[in-house]
């Protein structure tokens, strides 16, 4: 019996109907996500600290499937991503295994998986402990999301209130509201606009330099943020924008023979984040009942990438999937035998490793700020 459902859960078939042919996909990635992720560390909260859910916003570096469900081609629901997840499966999250929205949950003890809200199959009590809005290729600015139809932030936003009167009928106002009140809220978005939007296409920079068109984008941040408060969110963390021009498709694009890092783009990085570190800070004076917490991850990033042997890797400039320099998505056809030397999985995100490292380091190091006075981290 024990042989059969194990069956089951793994290959998504039963050799007896008596026992567990209706286990639906989301649950079986859900039991065994539990099973190998046991021994995982979880973060030690505060005392005075309950984290009942997480709630993502964001595009592909935290997208843990919500493009399987919309018409686009920014879709990455198919070999090799995923290889290294759960059963071998890709899932639509754009990385070899678990991505940020994930391993936060798992990191903060409250889940395995962050599964995404479009996903038909979510139970009540997937929806009481968090769900992911992120869409792969979104932006804060508007046209960003419009370039790839995908999911804008806009419409993330329409989704979460959807989903709150959700729970509200499942859990009850009272509960409901304190659920994304004492929840972590995290919002990772911001790469696609610098690397694409602004640098590669016309339709921006013909109106703007980089200097306005960052103030355009924090514009566009603060707004989003303050929308999340207006529904009720008090726990909110930003993250800042990491090294743009250290990705390997930025390298081979820009970056000349030698494919360095562009410094052009890791300075508009590096301005937005100023920026964003400021606003916040003015948001948490205003809102006094709130915590905005700006997450730094361009330093450890931008440390990992310059000295790789330090944290376990041996490759930092190409990814694994094809030749390393520009494969993303639909591009990319096959993997490397070595991913754990990797930094990077395609030319454009992080490995299940990196991530691992960047958000055990981050909560470790910022979980207090949703508590405290302090705004960055």
């Amino acid at each position: 019996m024990y042989v059969e459902i194990i069956m089951c859960f793994l290959q998504g078939s039963c050799p007896s109907r008596r026992f567990c042919c209706y286990f639906s996909p989301w649950l079986r990635f859900t039991i065994i996500a539990i099973i190998s992720s046991a021994a995982a560390a979880v973060i030690r909260l505060p005392p005075n600290m309950s984290i009942p859910a997480a709630f993502v916003f964001g595009d592909s570096i935290v997208d843990t499937g919500n493009n399987n469900y919309i018409a686009t081609i920014a879709k990455c629901n198919f070999p090799p991503y995923g290889q290294d997840f759960i059963g071998g499966m890709p899932t639509g999250r754009f990385s070899n295994g678990k991505v940020p929205a994930d391993l936060l949950v798992e990191e903060l003890g409250i889940k395995p998986l962050l599964p995404p809200y479009l996903d038909p199959s979510l139970t009540s009590e997937d929806l009481l402990t968090g769900v992911n809005f992120a869409s792969g290729a979104a932006g804060y600015d508007p046209l960003t999301s419009e370039l790839s139809t995908i999911l804008s932030l806009d419409d993330q936003l329409k989704l979460f209130k959807e989903y709150i009167s959700k729970i509200k009928v499942i859990a009850g106002e009272e509960r409901a509201t304190k659920i994304v009140s004492d929840s972590i809220v995290a919002v990772v978005v911001g790469s696609n606009d610098i690397t694409n939007t602004y640098f590669l296409t016309p339709f921006r920079k013909a109106h703007y330099d980089i200097s306005s068109y960052t103030d355009l984008l924090i514009g566009y941040a603060s707004k989003f943020a303050q929308e999340l408060y207006e529904v009720g969110a008090r726990r909110i963390g930003v993250f800042s924008l990491p090294p743009e021009g250290c990705l390997p498709s930025q390298r081979t694009l820009r970056g000349g023979p030698e494919r360095k890092c562009v410094d052009e783009f890791n300075e508009a990085a590096q301005l937005f984040n100023q920026k964003l570190a400021v606003k916040l800070g003015s948001m948490n004076a205003e809102f006094p009942d709130a915590r905005f917490v700006y997450i730094d991850i361009y330093n450890l990033p931008l440390d990992i990438i310059n000295n790789p042997k330090k944290y376990g890797f041996t490759i930092s400039d190409k990814g694994c999937c094809g030749t390393g320099t520009i494969e993303v998505t639909l591009i990319c056809k096959y993997a490397c035998s070595n991913v754990l030397d990797h930094v990077f999985w395609d030319s454009f995100h992080p490995t299940e490793k990196a991530y691992r490292i960047l958000v055990r380091t981050l909560l470790t190091r910022c979980i207090d700020n949703f508590l405290s006075a302090r705004s960055a981290c």
